[in-house]
């Protein structure tokens, strides 16, 4: 049976976690492969809403559900989180729940670093989220880092905390601060260590075992391209890469597991925090995008720069991350407008872009060429079939897939499970 990737190909909050819960119910596992709990992902499912940031979309229905290796673990806020949804009712056991014994944890030592760092930097602020998800993966590629797995052999743990403690020692002098606490350090994850082990194993295993039975796997990415520590718009990234081909390292299983690549995509276009926008609309149109979408994150609470919808990083996006088909979400942002813009190209000193310069200082200056459509009046809210879609929704769809050169597999018309237009089964693929 096919399996299925789905990343943002965006700046994130995209509205992967309605498409992923949505897969969910028909998937038989469900895997995170990188990042940490910097990623939000809010499921609405009938009265209930459900707020995730660690945990894969799949526990709320129940599938079995997987931290792979490549996340990086704070196991303070999986606890947290874990508690949360229990008070909802979610059921979480070993039976429908795994985490990977070699999974590097975020410390709080992770999270001082995170938040020295960004208040000295200034102007020259990325806008982390400030939970130590960076700090966390310099320390796994350090080979400093302490995973899950050593939760199990604390006693042994000496030779590891001299390198990491030497490594942030020096850090924290250089911010007035004074040494870790080591004592406090090995007190906490004692304290932790029984909760996280009963969840750790090694789901490379698992996973392989799932798959050879035929089983569908669901792999849920975080975050989205343009935020890659190689393809997304450098400086300003997340610390992890984002594209499909994570789902291989991150998981234990192999390129060919990966399947259907879904691509989530806003029908416009939104980011957090700091870094170039091309298509960024400061103006009341930019407002009433905000607004009618409900532009806040879902882990900050930070408010979402919004903007029109821009084909070229959309495009460049699904070209570095093999997408197969889309998933077009929050279409129904758009009902009402006169005139809909898309950007179809960029210029800069005079030149005409179809993709987006790597450098941030070109990034930040390049102007956008675009496209303008008739809107619609009539409402997409709701709709779960072309037939329910106005004439000019569907030449904006239509149009989208044309500029992106990827064909649309989904489409979005609210927040609620049901609310969706099926074109392409990835699963069936």
């Amino acid at each position: 049976m096919a399996n299925v990737t789905v990343i943002g190909a965006q700046w994130g909050d995209e509205g992967k976690g309605k498409i992923v819960d949505w897969l969910a119910e028909r998937a038989d596992a469900v895997v995170r492969f990188q990042g940490g709990h910097n990623a939000g992902h809010t499921l609405v499912v009938g009265e209930n809403v459900y707020k995730l940031s660690l945990l894969p979309s799949g526990i709320v229905t129940g599938t079995l559900s997987i931290i792979g290796n490549g996340v990086v673990l704070d196991p303070w806020a999986l606890r947290d989180e874990m508690t949360k949804l229990r008070v909802q009712g979610v059921s979480i056991t070993t039976e429908n729940f795994a985490l990977a014994d070699n999974c590097a944890l975020i410390l709080p030592i992770h999270r001082d670093l995170d938040g020295l760092r960004e208040a000295a930097a200034g102007s020259g602020k990325i806008g982390t989220t400030g939970r130590g998800i960076g700090p966390a993966y310099e320390d796994k590629v350090g080979r400093r880092a302490i995973r899950v797995c050593d939760l199990a052999h604390l006693d042994a743990l000496d030779a590891q905390l001299d390198r990491l403690c030497a490594h942030h020692d020096a850090l924290r002098a250089g911010f007035g601060e004074p040494p870790v606490d080591r004592a406090r350090l090995i007190a906490d994850l004692k304290e932790i260590a029984p909760f996280v082990l009963e969840y750790a194993q090694p789901v490379w295993k698992r996973l392989n075992q799932v798959r050879k039975a035929g089983a569908r796997i669901l792999f849920e990415g975080a975050q989205g391209v343009l935020l890659d520590v190689d393809h997304g718009t450098y400086p300003f990234v997340t610390s992890s890469n984002t594209v499909s081909g994570t789902a291989a390292a991150g998981s234990g299983l192999g390129p060919s597991a990966a399947g259907f690549v879904l691509g989530i995509v806003k029908a416009y276009t939104t980011r957090v925090g700091s870094g170039p926008f091309p298509t960024e609309l400061e103006d009341e149109t930019g407002q009433r995008l905000g607004e009618r979408g409900h532009e806040f994150g879902t882990v900050t609470g930070r408010k979402r720069r919004c903007g029109w919808f821009d084909a070229v990083i959309v495009r460049q996006s699904c070209a570095v991350s093999g997408v197969t088909g889309i998933a077009l979400t929050k279409l129904d942002v758009l009902d009402g407008f006169d005139t809909i813009k898309i950007c179809t190209g960029y210029r800069l000193n005079g030149k005409v872009y179809d993709y987006l310069p790597a450098h941030a200082a070109e990034q930040a200056v390049v102007e956008p060429i675009y496209e303008e459509m008739p809107g619609w009046q009539e409402t997409t809210a709701g709709a779960r079939s072309w037939a329910d879609l106005p004439a000019q929704a569907i030449k904006y769809i239509t149009r989208v897939q044309e500029l992106i050169e990827t064909p649309v597999a989904l489409v979005s018309t609210s927040p609620q499970r049901e609310d969706t237009i099926l074109v392409r089964d990835p699963f069936a693929d």
